[in-house]
């Protein structure tokens, strides 16, 4: 993927435009973390880039952004800019295309996100990214304070950061969320959850949590009982969702499926071969681990199954149907029900001739 990257960014500088990879991808690639996502930023505009790459896309030619499709891979190019002023601590309202990598870097968040790759495969470190990686602290590019009322995103952004990469916040970073802390309250609850869907399924979650409560930002989360899940077994951010239960964040429908289904298996023993059948490995699992049932445990259990969907039973609805010479109605769901319970607790063997005597002897 960098391979790709660089040759991307010869394109550009074969045109005299300057163009480097910038951001988390290069502070990802230093620490050893495998990205595939890679942000470029350049002089060139987004009417020039359009101009070099005939298939490239605008998502908001607003914000000097354009995406390109390079050998299936999509990158991100931005143009230099400056940010003049900033609206309900989201947004600039005005940006300024601009000649300097330098100036850019400045309006950026942390400084272990300033760090670039030129087209030659060199890093180019004008903040002390670098340094801050080696000591492992993360720090504002500039005021702290400033920064957070740019856009408070940020403070929930650095607490992400500190928990992923176990890293510490600087000292002015702490004093300024704890100033700045009840601006999270304006933000969009998608743009909450997209943070803490991060800090939730991170292997490090439990420090996150942890510095969300010290800030006290339960409350701006509208999370009160965020201490709840704190220690949790629970292995994924949508079982997190199913304890907190809070019904004002947004979610799609398979995530609300899950979370649904979650909260119905935790009422019944996960270990059960119905249940394991009815609500599938990643929902009882999900459940199991709330109860502090043994993950190994749930998951040969499942893997003991005689049948792990209708499919497998061995007789169809025609055949049920010819059977009992009826025509079809809510009764196949019952008898698929039942025979499903029978098979999976080994009452009934999954053999057509053996299901068939079953259904004649009861259902007739």
């Amino acid at each position: 993927m960098l391979d790709v990257a660089l040759k991307l960014l010869k394109e550009l500088t074969s045109k005299s435009f300057k163009a480097y990879i910038v951001g988390g991808f290069v502070r990802d690639y230093i620490l050893g973390i495998e990205s595939n996502d890679i942000d470029i930023t350049t002089n060139a505009t987004p009417k020039e880039i359009k101009e070099i790459f005939a298939d490239s896309c605008v998502p908001n030619e607003e914000y000097g952004s354009v995406i390109v499709n390079k050998k299936g891979i999509k990158f991100e190019l931005t143009t230099f800019r400056k940010e003049i002023e900033y609206n309900d601590k989201r947004r600039p309202i005005e940006i300024k295309y601009i000649d300097d990598l330098y100036t850019d870097l400045l309006r950026r968040d942390f400084v272990i996100n300033t760090l670039c790759i030129d087209e030659k495969g060199r890093i180019l470190d004008y903040l002390g990214g670098q340094e801050d990686i080696e000591k492992k602290i993360i720090r504002c590019v500039g005021d702290a304070d400033s920064k957070f009322k740019e856009d408070s995103l940020r403070i929930l952004r650095a607490i992400r950061f500190a928990t992923i990469l176990d890293f510490e916040l600087s000292d002015e970073i702490i004093k300024a969320i704890h100033k700045n802390k009840s601006s999270v309250r304006t933000l969009s609850y998608q743009r909450k959850k997209n943070e803490l869907d991060k800090i939730f399924s991170s292997p490090n979650r439990d420090r996150g949590i942890r510095l969300l409560l010290e800030f006290g930002l339960q409350e701006e989360l509208d999370l009160p009982n965020l201490s709840s899940i704190i220690d949790s077994s629970v292995n994924s951010s949508i079982g997190i969702w199913s304890i907190l239960n809070n019904d004002k964040y947004p979610f799609n429908k398979n995530e609300l499926d899950l979370i649904n289904n979650i909260n119905k298996a935790k009422k019944y023993n996960n270990l059960d071969p119905y249940i394991l059948y009815k609500y599938g490995l990643y929902v009882n699992s999900c459940a199991g681990s709330i109860k502090g049932i043994d993950l190994k445990k749930i998951t040969a259990s499942y893997n003991n199954l005689i049948i792990k969907s209708r499919d497998e039973i061995d007789i169809s609805s025609d055949q049920i149907m010819n059977l009992l010479d009826r025509e079809p109605g809510k009764y196949l769901k019952d008898i698929y029900e039942d025979i499903e319970k029978e098979i999976l607790y080994r009452r009934l063997v999954n053999k057509k001739e053996i299901i068939m005597a079953y259904i004649n002897s009861k259902y007739r």
